[in-house]
């Protein structure tokens, strides 16, 4: 016999028929019926349907003891061919299928079902795949499981006449006869041990604890559960102590339960999915249903951050050599850098290769930035704002304040980007109150250097406390905007006019360009296309 791991992982297929028949229940054929070893009990009913030609693993059974193999799809591609020497396990047409020829296999597979339910043999069912949950650990770290059992001794023996603390004292666990510590007795605390390694015992290493284990009450000896709970314990339900954590009557208070939940947004890995908020989500029913909390859900949004991968675009590991770590980057560039680039890799949810050499990059816009800053600070009040400067710098507090609520952090470090080259661009007339407002936006993501540069300003508290900064929505809107000119269908050149000009405002804004009037010279003009904000098109012959 093997054991489950080994027949999962076996890739020699062993079997045995039974001499019995299945009839199919649409073709009323006789299917034989065998014991394999792949087929796992714990998968299902334990009982599948083998379809040889288009299962690998069903196609090697067959093949060994000379089955049948019956094809029952092929490609959809007129120029593939269906290769008999292996399993065709992709989506094609239905071939020797009855009433069902023809059809691709998706729509197949909904009309099988629906006839399969419609003759009362089978129909629809959704199979939700989870393992069972071991929920005990044998070591020290975790918190008591508060059960007890009885303990047994001899035939004859009285238990004020024994000590089953003692060494050599026989005695019986009963294990088979749990119960559960009384509430009033909770918490049920670890007892101080000066050695807590695992040791030999199965039991773990809380069995040597024999005066913590063993305790008598109404004159009978009970021992304690050995096991601790796994880190699930305390994970599952975290958030709710957060909100409480000082409270020793209570988990947490039904108040702040009401002021605080659900958790408005959970940032993790893709991994976390059938983990810890796989399991969180179990808790978080039962202390639903027990009315604990009045909130249904644990989590209303969920976002997974992107994995990032070494520089050869594989997932990071030591046998690869591609593991980069992040204190070797803090140590060169500093951690505002690290964090910056991070950021500036890409959309949070994306998959990113890691490239070291482009840390440099984000470490030039925090040079530019500091010393923007420094110019800032030499000017007074005196140095005011341009149209042009004002637009960029509400356009910019616009779009990082929006990014940062989307987490679309990239994006709203290439617009503080823009906005510094602005102001590197304007040299020793770099208005403060600019400054200033790009110091703040760039604090979240740099808060070493916004710090520095908020104190370089003058300020002699922290940034932290000051409030965000506010765009003005009526600066964020162009009054021109930028349209290509095409004569006869090609682009000729570009354009700036007013939003609402007219046909004749933006003919007359084109033949001031030098391309569009060469096209025209000499050719008369047969038509003009004019679609105020996309397209400006003079047909000339």
């Amino acid at each position: 016999r093997l054991a489950h791991l080994d027949r999962t992982s076996s890739k020699e297929k062993t079997g045995v028929f039974t001499g019995g028949y299945a009839i199919h229940p649409l073709t009323n054929e006789k299917v034989p019926i065998w014991i394999g070893d792949y087929v796992l009990g714990s998968y299902g009913t334990g009982a599948v349907m083998a379809v040889p030609a288009h299962d690998e693993r069903d196609f090697e059974f067959a093949s060994k003891f000379g089955l049948e193999v019956k094809w029952v799809v092929e490609p959809t591609k007129m120029d593939e061919e269906l290769s008999t020497e292996e399993a065709f396990t992709q989506a094609g047409v239905n071939v020797n299928s009855g009433e069902f020829d023809g059809m691709k296999t998706q729509k197949a597979k909904k009309a099988i079902t629906e006839k399969l339910a419609e003759i009362s043999a089978g129909g629809p069912k959704i199979t939700y795949k989870l393992r069972d949950w071991v929920f005990s650990r044998q070591r020290y770290w975790g918190e008591p499981i508060p059960i007890y059992f009885p303990v047994d001794f001899p035939e004859g023996v009285e238990d004020s006449a024994v000590d089953p603390k003692v060494d050599g004292c026989e005695h019986t666990i009963r294990f088979d006869k749990p119960i559960p510590v009384d509430e009033a007795d909770l918490p049920l605390t670890l007892p101080e041990m000066e050695d807590f390694s695992p040791g030999d015992d199965p039991a773990g290493c809380l069995a040597r604890a024999k005066d913590w284990r063993y305790f008598q009450k109404d004159g009978k000896w009970f021992a304690r559960e050995t096991n601790t709970m796994p880190q699930w314990a305390g994970s599952c339900w975290y958030y709710f102590r957060f909100l409480d954590p000082k409270n020793g009557e209570s988990a947490f208070s039904p108040e702040l339960d009401e002021d605080w939940m659900p958790v408005d947004l959970y940032v993790g890995g893709a991994e976390h999915a059938v983990l810890h908020l796989l399991y969180a989500r179990f808790w978080h029913q039962v202390l639903y249903d027990l009315g604990y909390t009045k909130h249904p859900e644990p989590f209303q949004k969920l976002v997974h951050q992107g994995m990032i991968l070494g520089s050869d675009g594989e997932k990071m590991s030591k046998s690869r050599g591609n593991v980069v770590n992040p204190d070797d980057v803090v140590e060169v560039h500093g951690a505002d850098a690290l964090r910056l680039y991070e950021m500036f890799m890409g959309p949070l949810e994306a998959v990113k290769p890691w490239q070291t050499s482009q840390v440099s990059g984000v470490v030039r816009f925090q040079n530019k930035l500091f010393n923007l800053v420094q110019e800032a600070a030499k000017n007074d009040s005196s140095v005011e704002m341009d149209e042009e400067t004002t637009k960029i710098l509400h356009k910019t507090m616009k779009k990082v304040t929006e990014d940062i609520e989307s987490m679309s952090f990239n994006t709203a470090i290439s617009a503080m980007m823009v906005l510094t080259n602005h102001l590197t661009s304007l040299k020793d007339r770099v208005p403060r109150e600019a400054a200033e407002k790009l110091t703040l936006m760039v604090s979240p993501f740099a808060p070493h250097l916004g710090e520095e540069c908020w104190s370089i300003l003058g300020h002699d508290d922290t940034l932290a406390y000051h409030p965000w900064v506010e765009h003005d929505e009526a600066l964020c809107v162009d009054n021109t905007f930028k349209m290509g000119v095409q004569v006869n269908g090609k682009t000729r050149g570009e354009i700036e006019i007013p939003k609402d000009a007219d046909q004749e405002g933006a003919m007359a804004e084109a033949m001031k360009v030098q391309s569009v009037s060469n096209q025209l010279d000499g050719k008369d003009v047969k038509k003009i296309i004019y679609v105020p904000g996309r397209i400006l098109n003079i047909v000339a012959k």
